[in-house]
């Protein structure tokens, strides 16, 4: 069970249904809010999107006074009220399906879980999967048998969100089996067709958030032989902008929507990005050392937090350029080897192998074999 509200919730659960389906266990994606009102889920999508990108400052002061409030599940308030309401939604299919393993890869999914659980329509194991590098507001209103974080690093953000730590699976975010391996970095700067040498992927989410334009005037200044991928993903505005600059071109690549993430990763020397939970997630597992910038503020603002104090990325700022991190990175190789100590360490490339192990074991045991 799953809610669209950005890119990574969904992502998350496919790459569970994708592992588990190989191992020939059969699974579906049930997005909550789609299944009671298609027009809901794409309002709320929407609004995601629009209030992240438009008022990002709004989103994040909101964020910041839910993730403050500590609310028991069975406490009266309207969240609770819309997640039973939703509830009775979903009883019959859920009956129906007579699933073996309810998994939740967002909070508000979780809610619902736990109000069918105490109900008695859900009888089967449970498991919460937290999408950040922090732990989201109302995740204190589930009551899930298991929950799988980034890192044992959160257990203590679990523990002041009420939830035991023999409850806490730190096996990692889970991820495409793409981001499993690593090819190396010759072999797949030929493949993407450039040219073997200092490499930066500089990529900004799917909707191209940010003034990716003037990051990539502040980075062709420095005196470093170097090229960058510069993913712009559905932002075709920016894409064509960039492109429209003839002296860039031997140091920048462009490209648009991609699906080849991973093989960009592998090419790279460094990334340039936002803090999505799924994009650090993959360049931990890819074991690629990040610039942080642009994060929306919220949950974005904690993974940087996250990655920044493990030691495991630089952010870049208005008084500490995009510039100012690659030199410090590329002139100084002592401060590299730093960042790609700590995110050997926080990297879990198989987070969505020990998941689906763990899941079928459960299986087993409830069923005698």
């Amino acid at each position: 069970m799953s809610v669209k509200a950005g890119y990574g919730h969904h992502s998350t659960a496919q790459a569970v249904i994708d592992c588990l389906g190989e191992r020939g266990i059969e699974s579906c994606m049930l997005d909550t809010f789609d299944y009671i009102d298609p027009m809901l889920c794409e309002t709320i999508d929407k609004g995601y999107l629009f209030s992240t990108k438009n008022f990002p400052e709004v989103y994040g002061k909101a964020y910041a006074w839910l993730d403050k409030r500590v609310e028991p599940y069975k406490r009266f308030s309207p969240i609770s009220v819309v997640s039973k309401l939703v509830s009775h939604k979903l009883r019959d299919y859920i009956t129906d399906y007579a699933p073996d393993v309810i998994i939740g890869t967002h909070s508000f999914a979780c809610m619902v879980i736990t109000y069918l659980k105490e109900k008695g329509t859900i009888s089967c194991p449970t498991v919460g999967i937290v999408t950040d590098f922090t732990v989201h507001p109302f995740w204190e209103s589930t009551d899930m048998d298991y929950y799988v974080t980034a890192d044992s690093l959160l257990d203590n953000q679990m523990r002041k969100k009420g939830i035991p730590k023999e409850k806490i699976l730190p096996f990692g975010i889970p991820i495409n089996k793409k981001f499993l391996s690593k090819i190396p970095r010759k072999e797949a700067r030929k493949s993407l067709g450039i040219a073997d040498k200092t490499t930066i992927l500089l990529m900004m989410g799917s909707m191209g958030f940010g003034n990716i334009e003037k990051q990539i005037e502040a980075i062709t200044k420095i005196d470093i032989d170097m090229q960058v991928l510069c993913v712009c993903g559905r932002n075709e505005k920016i894409k064509k902008e960039i492109d429209a600059h003839g002296e860039w071109e031997d140091k920048i690549i462009t490209y648009g929507f991609v699906d080849n993430v991973d093989v960009l990763m592998d090419a790279a020397d460094c990334i340039i990005t936002k803090p999505g939970g799924l994009t650090t997630s993959e360049l931990l597992a890819k074991r690629l050392p990040a610039i942080i910038m642009n994060p929306i503020p919220g949950q974005e603002d904690r993974n940087m937090e996250f990655l920044v104090n493990n030691g495991a990325a630089i952010t870049a700022t208005d008084t500490f350029g995009v510039d100012e991190a690659l030199f410090e990175l590329f002139s100084h190789p002592w401060r590299l080897r730093l960042l790609k100590l700590s995110v050997s360490r926080l990297g879990k490339p198989r987070s969505t192998v020990t998941l689906c192990d763990f899941l079928e074991n459960l299986i087993k045991e409830k069923k005698g074999h």
